[in-house]
């Protein structure tokens, strides 16, 4: 059985599958600032709630959440970006994400000041990450997208999310603590 394919040339990273899936965008803000992730990478959106604080961790690292019988991380995107930890409002929320790592699936929480909506972003209308001038590691930034003549910061989040790097940092508080 065969797929229609439309007219609209793809390119080499885009497939059938991905086409038009990969312009949705939750959009969030944190401070002043727009950002999005991709639709496919959120499992959900929760209400900021009872939080489980871990001893000795970074400060971007907010604690724990047990969901549905499991223990979720839940990192605070302000700090993470080396800011300072989210002022809790009731709008904050806490966004379950779905990070690839090599050993399968990891859902990471995120603190989140709050949630916009979910927007397509067209193709043309994203831009290439910028190599400076951001508030954030340039890694981070996937690309930027352009809504209603602003510029949304789309997320990358392998990156931001990084299982490995998180651990990495968390050793390195462990091992300057112990000092």
């Amino acid at each position: 059985m065969s797929l229609p394919v439309s007219s609209k040339s793809l390119t080499p990273a885009q497939d059938v599958e991905t086409q038009g899936e990969e312009s949705q965008y939750l959009t969030f803000s944190l401070g002043k600032e727009m950002f999005a992730i991709g639709i496919l990478n959120i499992k959900e959106i929760l209400e900021f709630g009872q939080l489980t604080p871990v001893p000795m961790m970074p400060g971007f690292i907010r604690g724990v959440i047990n969901l549905r019988g499991a223990v979720v991380p839940v990192i605070d995107l302000g700090a993470r970006f080396g800011g300072q930890q989210s002022e809790i409002t009731k709008r904050t929320c806490i966004v379950i994400i779905e990070v690839t790592t090599e050993e399968g699936h990891q859902d990471i929480g995120v603190v989140v000041d709050a949630v916009s909506e979910v927007l397509e972003i067209p193709d043309e209308e994203i831009e290439p990450a910028p190599a400076f001038g951001a508030r954030i590691r340039a890694d981070f930034i996937a690309s930027m997208g352009k809504v209603n003549g602003k510029f949304v910061i789309i997320l990358n989040v392998n990156k931001v999310l990084s299982v490995d790097e998180l651990a990495m940092v968390s050793q390195v508080s462990e091992e300057a603590g112990a000092r």
